[in-house]
């Protein structure tokens, strides 16, 4: 059976991980050029200072998308490149690359779905508190508004923040992302709140500012528990287990989702986490809780729960030997069945899947070619369970392989290969892997073929 009718099929890439260009044309910097600049903090202490050097080989890459047949890409905007300071004087070659950017891919039918923020923060407002310094709200709002000013006319589909639990809990709590700070629980449910602030006051620019219907919508991580039987009780705590918060930390779906959704922080995690709750000051909800269109879900894998002898939900052990990513990840196509389940239910809004792919073992072949069958299964496995949603109701609008190309991958480096195309990284060539050409059959056959 096919995927609905108008499904979006996509590709996904974000600047840090491929621009490269780190001081081309008066691009400021973000932590992440910080953290990367930092002895021991990346792997074999690479950086990203030229990455995919998609800044200069943008038209080429558009191109790839092109062959690939991909209805969208969704992509990502340095905010250091339109604001250097991350406020103030606009940097004009900036947005004059992001605006050939958009023209080029509609030029060539694919259709732009933007990301305001993943995850590189200026580095200038990060020495004037960062996240948590409740100014950001504004500072990431005066940001937006000049994007949307640009782009607008052109641009329809937006996604203020890509994964805040990540960028948080890693960067703020566990140190291994950018910024690499270890904050005891308040500060990073402060820091948190000024994020949900952000992307309220976010949405509220784009709405003012859009020059034709926007599309708007975020892109969090969906922390999935999904059932080890089909068992009502084993259904209901997996449920309950992905919609709540039941641990004292940031990984989870509802403290995110439940005050931008819904206007309010969920009751169980006010409960866990007590005294550590933000202050939450009058207009706040208001602000965080915007009209969205639609909920974006980064979803890479799952856990397995059953019910416990209270109901509550209990990690099932995976079975030895259960399949593996080159990142150690494990595999798990249900997880893209009961995710997008999950929270269609709980939030009642249309769903895309704005990441999912895995990290594998590849390398250019004796043919010159780079074969990637792993890649080609997985993606295959959990492009049926995605479909299997979609028949029994999901309102799943469409699906973005990450990623386009091999990138940066944060703290891990060069060493986990991503992508659809394979990237020589010393010489920037580009080379479609076996599921490149897959994917495209796929997106030719609106997934007829699976």
């Amino acid at each position: 059976m096919p995927f609905p009718k108008d499904f979006t099929w996509g590709v996904a890439a974000s600047a840090y991980q491929i621009e490269g260009g780190a001081d081309a044309d008066g691009r400021g910097p973000s932590i992440w050029d910080t953290f990367c600049h930092t002895p021991g903090k990346v792997w074999h202490d690479q950086h990203a200072d030229v990455a995919c050097d998609h800044y200069h080989r943008v038209a080429e890459d558009v191109q790839l998308m092109r062959q690939l047949g991909a209805k969208a890409y969704r992509l990502s905007i340095s905010w250091t490149r339109i604001l250097p300071h991350g406020k103030g004087a606009i940097n004009q070659p900036g947005l004059d690359f992001y605006s050939r950017l958009v023209d080029d891919l509609l030029a060539n039918g694919v259709t732009p779905f933007v990301t305001l923020f993943h995850w590189d923060y200026p580095e200038d407002l990060y020495q004037r508190g960062g996240w948590l310094n409740r100014t950001s709200a504004q500072w990431f709002a005066d940001y937006v508004a000049i994007v949307t000013d640009h782009l607008s006319d052109r641009v329809q589909h937006w996604m203020t923040l890509n994964e805040p639990q990540v960028f948080l809990k890693f960067g703020h709590g566990d140190g291994i992302n950018a910024p690499g700070l270890k904050l005891p629980l308040a500060d990073q449910l402060l820091a948190t709140h000024h994020t949900l602030l952000a992307h309220g006051k976010g949405v509220q620019a784009l709405r003012a500012h859009a020059k034709t219907p926007a599309q708007v919508g975020w892109a969090p991580v969906c922390v999935v528990r999904y059932p080890s039987t089909l068992s009502e009780q084993d259904q209901a705590a997996a449920r309950h287990a992905t919609c709540a918060v039941t641990q004292p930390d940031l990984w989870n779906n509802a403290w995110f989702n439940d005050p931008v959704l819904l206007g309010h922080y969920p009751e169980e995690g006010l409960k866990i986490f007590g005294d550590a709750c933000p202050h939450v000051s009058e207009g706040d909800m208001q602000t965080i809780k915007q009209p969205l269109d639609f909920l974006g879900l980064n979803i890479y894998e799952g856990q397995p729960v059953h019910a416990g002898p209270s109901g509550q939900a209990v990690f099932t052990p995976r079975p030895v030997g259960h399949p593996l990513t080159a990142f150690r990840w494990p595999v798990e196509p249900e997880s893209l069945y009961w995710g997008p389940r999950f929270m269609h239910d709980r939030y009642k809004l249309p769903i895309y899947i704005t990441e999912n792919g895995l990290s594998n073992v590849d390398w250019v072949s004796l043919d010159g070619k780079v074969h990637d069958p792993q890649r080609i299964d997985f993606t295959h496995r959990y492009l049926r369970s995605l479909r299997r949603a979609c028949d029994d109701g999901v309102d799943v609008k469409g699906y973005f392989h990450w990623s386009l190309m091999d990138n940066f991958e944060w703290a891990a480096g060069y060493k986990e290969r991503f992508g659809l195309i394979y990237v020589d990284f010393e010489t920037g060539r580009r080379i479609p892997k076996d599921s490149a050409l897959w994917y495209r059959d796929v997106i030719r056959a609106n997934g007829d073929n699976l």
